[in-house]
C-alpha cells in the first residue's frame, strides 16, 4: 500500500492523502465510513482509486479496502435492486446486488458513499 500522509482536523474515515503519479489524492477508509471496526492494515490492504461525481467535476479518491481477491465481469441480468431494509436504513449507496457463483456481491454506488459536504471538506 502506498504511504498515506495524514491531514490534521479531518474526519476519522479520511486517512490522509497519497501522491499517485504526481497527483495528490484523498484516501477514505470504507470500514470507518460505514461504521465498521477499524482493522490494522496488512500486506493485503489495498487502495483503489475511483472517481466520484463532485459538484463541478469528477474527483479522484482512494478507498482503502481489506483485500482485493478478484476482478469479475458481471452481466446486467445478474444484478438485482437492493432489498428494502425498512425506512430508517439509507441504502442509496448500494447500486445493486450481483448474483455470482459463490454468493452475492454488494455493488456500491460510489457517488453516494460520500455526501456533498464530505466531498467539499476534502
Amino acid at each position: 500500500m502506498l504511504p498515506v500522509t495524514p491531514v490534521p482536523q479531518t474526519p476519522s474515515f479520511l486517512k490522509g492523502v497519497i501522491n499517485l503519479r504526481g497527483q495528490v489524492i484523498p484516501v477514505v477508509d470504507l470500514r470507518l465510513k460505514f461504521g465498521l471496526p477499524e482493522e490494522e492494515y496488512t500486506e493485503r490492504t489495498s487502495i483503489i482509486v475511483v472517481e466520484v461525481k463532485g459538484l463541478t467535476n469528477n474527483i479522484p479518491i482512494g478507498i482503502v479496502v481489506d483485500t482485493v481477491s478478484e476482478v469479475i465481469n458481471i452481466q446486467a441480468h445478474d444484478i438485482e435492486p437492493a432489498p428494502a431494509f425498512g425506512s430508517t436504513i439509507d441504502i442509496n449507496f448500494i447500486l445493486g446486488m450481483a448474483k455470482t457463483n459463490d454468493g452475492v456481491k454488494i455493488l456500491l454506488n460510489i457517488d453516494f458513499v460520500l455526501s456533498a459536504e464530505e466531498l467539499g471538506a476534502m
